[in-house]
């Protein structure tokens, strides 16, 4: 499945996503569901469109995008409408699945031993079940912050830690919930899961099994259409893709709306399924499919 095509500059996810508004009033559940959805299609026909070469219908299109409220209006619906659209606080499924893989006695001697550190792209809120689990120092980044506990960073212009840093500024875990799914390009999705790996830590507790069977990890949350009802990615291709990138699936959970994974990054270059590029490919032809992929390019 190697890729041919000549390899594209990363853009910056500012590149891909709309700029932000001013602050409007609190919206219904139904305005909610309508806004991010319309939101969504609006990217993507604005993204068709740039692809085309059509710049008219793209600025057109950006108009009206900005008339709805832009960025700012999509994030305000986001924290209003999570326990609909987000499927609730994403966050709670991690909680969940470390309670499962972390004794009693490895959650308390990870609680003397210093709290794991953990990167939140794209967050909304700071008060999440990571953030009050009492088990993470929590990192939080977006494009445009809308608190200030909240860093407004780029995550493909973040800093990544060197080699003398990596053990104090690296993190145990990675979340992307909701995230690589609002990237509006393929190819740039991909080199965001590749560049995860860069600020990924081996644990500091070395002495507990279960924590090195554990961390360090990425936690990704989709929705559920993008491996279920996609022309060009299903759970096995996304498996491909994340053990090409050096992980192992460790916890999965999908649902109706969402499907929630847990990877433990287990190094880069090991093995004939690392480094394997994945082009856009149809897998699952369809007229009713959506066009969700990834495009992994070495």
């Amino acid at each position: 499945m190697a890729a041919n095509k000549k390899r594209r500059k990363p853009l910056l996810l500012s590149h891909t996503r709309p700029p932000t508004t001013t602050k409007t009033a609190s919206l219904s559940s139904q305005a909610t569901r309508s806004l991010i959805r319309r939101h969504h299609t609006l990217r993507k026909q604005i993204h068709t469109a740039i692809l085309n070469g059509d710049s008219a219908s793209a600025g057109k299109l950006q108009a009206e995008l900005e008339a709805s409220g832009g960025l700012q209006k999509y994030q305000e619906a986001s924290i209003q409408g999570q326990s609909s659209e987000r499927g609730g606080d994403s966050s709670k499924v991690l909680i969940e699945w470390l309670n499962e893989l972390l004794s009693q006695h490895g959650r308390h001697h990870i609680a003397g031993s210093g709290r794991l550190r953990m990167l939140e792209v794209g967050a909304l809120k700071v008060d999440n079940a990571c953030s009050r689990s009492g088990i993470f120092n929590v990192t939080r980044i977006d494009l445009h912050s809308q608190h200030p506990d909240i860093q407004a960073q780029d995550f493909m212009q973040k800093p990544v830690p060197s080699s003398d840093t990596l053990r104090d500024e690296g993190f145990d875990v990675v979340s992307l919930s909701l995230v690589v799914n609002y990237v509006g390009d393929a190819f740039v999705r991909g080199e965001m899961l590749k560049r995860v790996s860069n600020f990924l830590r081996s644990s500091k507790l070395t002495t507990k099994d279960e924590a090195r069977s554990t961390f360090p990890a990425l936690f990704l949350v989709l929705p559920a259409s993008c491996v279920t009802n996609s022309r060009y990615m299903d759970e096995e291709r996304l498996e491909g893709i994340m053990i090409s990138l050096g992980y192992v699936k460790t916890r999965r959970k999908i649902g109706k709306k969402l499907v929630y994974y847990l990877w433990r990054h287990e190094g880069n270059g090991a093995g004939k399924t690392q480094n394997v590029s994945y082009k856009k490919q149809e897998i699952r032809p369809g007229g009713k499919r959506n066009n969700f992929s990834i495009i992994l390019q070495w």
